[in-house]
């Protein structure tokens, strides 16, 4: 088994930027993808960036693409989103998930955190 948390979150104003983190632990051997998701009230959950954890491969949403960069750190085991220059559109619950396969920006990940919550005014 896998265990997510993710942090980072907060308010900030339009223009500004967050990082947001995913520490993980356990069987992390089970899984060779990651991605951040993220879900506003009343919308779909929607994938926004995703990575392989061998580095070869990421993908990001077109809403995102040029403003939000995911990267990992793999001795600590943290995935990362930096979110830069952040729309009020940009605010939701921010999740991320881990799975052996790689499912890109669709949400069939096996493993998921229970979110951070980012608010852009």
């Amino acid at each position: 088994h896998v265990q997510l948390v993710e942090s980072g979150g907060g308010s900030v104003q339009a223009g500004g930027s967050l990082r947001l983190s995913c520490a993980a632990s356990g069987h992390t051997y089970n899984y060779n993808f990651m991605g951040w998701f993220r879900q506003a009230p009343g919308k779909e959950r929607e994938g926004v960036a995703a990575i392989s954890t061998d580095g070869g491969s990421t993908h990001y949403a077109d809403s995102v693409k040029g403003r939000f960069t995911i990267s990992q750190d793999i001795a600590k085991r943290t995935l990362y989103l930096q979110m830069n220059s952040l729309k009020p559109e940009d605010t939701a619950m921010y999740y991320c998930a881990a799975d052996r396969y790689n499912y890109r920006l669709a949400g069939l990940y096996n493993y998921w955190g229970q979110g951070t919550q980012v608010t852009v005014s």
